[in-house]
């Protein structure tokens, strides 16, 4: 926030939220937009790591909001009234929601109190004007720094907030278990935020602290993801690139009317994102490639989908030929392909589990596409829907209805779900 108020000062130095003298009413509309605010700040950070001069006053702007200036705070409301809307537009899209919608301003009024509590405590001491906390441990192999808590000019920083948010969400929720998803580079961070945490009584003892570190998202070329021109890639162009990739894929293979195109091609480039990111073990680093992540074959969301289409598609054709399928009734494998896939199903519990313990949605993407090949070379060898012993028939039902339960279950918690025909 102090880069783009000092990026802004220097772009508009006539604005009232700079003038310490203003007294009357700041404006109600924001002096940007979205995308000036996108171009600010890349701007501001490449700025700051050349110019020492241009950094201490980013420095003194975040000072300034911290202590609650008012044209600084009137300023900060109105880029979070820009940044919000567009944030939750692009969840929206992505099929994600938040029961709170909680930033680092929201901990600003658990510091001071928390600040006294550790002082008091005897946890807080002076170390060249800055407060710290000791969090080494005797069994430490390398140095741990000191948890710094104020800097020496009596302002906050991540660790201060982050430590607060911990007393914001023990005194609202009061949590046995809290799991923090940033950079992996970030873990030095976390760990002395949760050490101090446990030290100085800021959570409870046996409350779980988790720190799920993930990697970075590259291009072919190995480095960090960018548009064509070489910029940052914004998340709302991604998505529309792949949603675009999708609606190309499926006029190719089929026709259809724009409008259902267009809506099948949004779901199918959901799963395609979700299921590419959510399928590598999240700490490590992984290439985003469309055309790979968009194919309708391989380890991939769109292959999935088909595959729960294609399921969808039997079923469909015997209940309107044979009536109910929930009269179905699962049998005895009569081959090695309906074995192995009622193999593959009985590992969904244990799966599921795992997945939980160890923070890992990996494995059960790793499942769906295991159970996804196993019905597909089951389909491939038997001829379902002309099979002329009704009992076996009907078994083969019962198992294809079971694995469009896993498979839609499965996909409901990776947050992707697979439309009726592709």
């Amino acid at each position: 926030m102090g880069l783009i108020m000092t990026e802004l000062r220097r772009r508009k130095p006539d604005l009232p939220y700079f003038d310490p003298g203003f007294k009357g009413e700041y404006p109600k509309e924001p002096p940007f937009t979205m995308s000036e605010l996108e171009d600010i700040y890349p701007a501001a950070s490449a700025r700051s790591k050349e110019d020492e001069e241009y950094k201490n006053e980013a420095m003194n702007d975040t000072f300034l909001i911290q202590q609650g200036e008012k044209g600084h705070v009137a300023l900060w409301q109105h880029i979070m009234n820009v940044s919000l809307p567009d944030l939750k537009k692009n969840y929206e899209r992505l099929n994600v929601s938040f029961d709170l919608w909680k930033g680092e301003s929201d901990a600003r009024p658990y510091i001071n109190g928390m600040v006294e509590d550790m002082k008091k405590g005897g946890y807080a001491y002076e170390s060249e004007g800055a407060l710290v906390v000791d969090i080494s441990k005797e069994t430490d192999t390398k140095e741990v720094p000191p948890c710094m808590i104020l800097k020496s000019d009596g302002a906050s920083l991540y660790t201060t907030t982050d430590l607060a948010t911990l007393v914001d969400r023990r005194t609202s929720i009061n949590p046995d278990k809290l799991i923090y998803i940033a950079d992996k580079r970030q873990e030095m961070h976390f760990m002395q935020v949760f050490r101090c945490a446990k030290k100085t009584g800021v959570v409870d003892k046996d409350t779980e602290l988790d720190f799920l570190g993930f990697g970075t998202m590259n291009g072919k070329d190995g480095k960090p993801f960018k548009t064509r021109e070489g910029g940052v890639m914004r998340l709302e162009a991604l998505l529309d690139e792949i949603d675009e990739e999708m609606y190309k894929k499926i006029c190719d293979n089929h026709e259809v009317e724009e409008a259902e195109g267009r809506e099948t091609a949004k779901t199918v480039a959901l799963a395609a994102v979700k299921y590419g990111d959510l399928s590598n073990q999240a700490t490590k680093d992984y290439i985003f490639d469309i055309d790979k992540f968009t194919s309708f074959e391989g380890n991939t969301g769109p292959y999935i989908l088909y595959t729960i289409v294609r399921i969808k598609s039997i079923l469909g054709k015997y209940s309107e030929a044979e009536g109910s399928i929930e009269a179905a009734g699962i049998r005895e494998a009569v081959n090695e392909t309906d074995k192995a896939l009622m193999l593959e199903l009985t590992r969904f519990g244990q799966v599921v589990s795992g997945a939980y313990e160890e923070l890992a949605p990996h494995k059960i993407c790793s499942f769906v596409y295991d159970v996804a090949n196993a019905f597909n070379r089951f389909y491939h060898e038997n001829r379902i829907l002309t099979e002329e012993d009704k009992e076996r028939q009907a078994g083969w039902i019962a198992l294809l209805k079971i694995t469009k339960e896993v498979l839609e279950t499965c996909i409901d918690m990776l947050g992707f779900y697979a439309p009726d025909r592709m």
